[in-house]
């Protein structure tokens, strides 16, 4: 199979849901998946190897800085005392692309909370680190 420039995928396709409403000011997501290992023993060989025990899950969602969203959701509940959890639905469709891709996120948990941070003559954005729990794919890219 050849691979064709246009079929790579932009991430100005992108889009970014939370608890089923969109984030239009979203301008990037990265989530990813890392695997902690264990060294295991073994007699006779001097490299390590080891065996995936768990794994943590973890991204950034970045935003600009539009609405006062994420205070909303998060920072008045938190201080209420609540441990306020979210999905997050990532989707990438770019035109050219051979599909779309559609990954869920669960038990989205944000790490902090922006509350002010600006600066003359530039546009605002802010990232909003979280973890999350389980992971599910939607729809997938298949090789063509």
């Amino acid at each position: 199979m050849a691979f064709s420039a246009n079929r790579t995928i932009s991430g100005t396709w992108g889009e970014v849901w939370l608890d089923g409403e969109l984030v239009s000011e979203c301008y990037g997501l990265t989530a990813k998946a890392k695997f902690n290992r264990e060294t295991v023993a073994q007699c006779g060989v001097m490299g390590n190897d080891g065996k995936i025990t768990s794994i943590d899950f973890s991204g950034t969602m970045r935003l600009n800085k539009v609405f006062s969203r994420m205070s909303i959701k998060i920072g008045e509940k938190i201080q209420g005392g609540q441990d306020v959890r979210f999905t997050i639905i990532s989707k990438l469709a770019d035109p050219d692309a051979y599909g779309a891709e559609r990954v869920v996120l669960k038990n989205v948990s944000f790490d902090d909370l922006t509350l002010a941070d600006w600066e003359a003559k530039k546009n605002s954005a802010v990232e909003c680190p979280f973890v999350f729990s389980d992971y599910e794919f939607l729809d997938q890219i298949e090789v063509r």
